[in-house]
């Protein structure tokens, strides 16, 4: 195991730039964007990011789909695609919806939650560059 504080500073910058984030426990995934994230994704319909690993690469996207019409998601070819109704996205960035949830049913006859949200700045302080998350509500007087 590789603690934070071993890792080479070249790489742990490079951490650091990477904004749209997404988190997988168990049948739950969460895709959070930060304002410009947001913005490109309702002005272009489209937002990806990209992990390199040893001997292959994962991607995952938030797509706009005009045939949707809840949060879906797929997993092909290395790539895990968040769809999102058209007429949700398109003016996400110019309104105060946080963000988008639903219980997709899957074949087996169990669920898996998606979330997809704004990425507020953190309550406690991080290494990370927050200048591009929306401002946390919680911090506001």
């Amino acid at each position: 195991m590789i603690r934070r504080s071993e890792r080479n500073a070249v790489t742990y910058q490079d951490e650091l730039n990477v904004h749209m984030k997404i988190r997988i426990k168990g049948n739950s995934i969460r895709f959070r964007l930060t304002q410009s994230e947001v913005k490109q994704l309702s002005e272009t319909g489209s937002i990806a990011e990209t992990t390199e690993l040893v001997d292959n690469v994962f991607q995952y996207q938030v797509k706009l789909m005009p045939e949707a019409n809840q949060l879906q998601a797929s997993y092909t070819d290395h790539t895990m695609l968040l769809m999102v109704p058209e007429t949700d996205g398109k003016n996400w960035f110019h309104n105060h919806t946080v963000g988008f949830e639903h219980e997709m049913e899957l074949p087996n006859g169990k669920k898996l939650h998606l979330l997809l949200e704004k990425d507020f700045t953190c309550l406690e302080n991080r290494a990370e560059d927050q200048s591009d998350n929306y401002p946390n509500p919680k911090l506001q007087y």
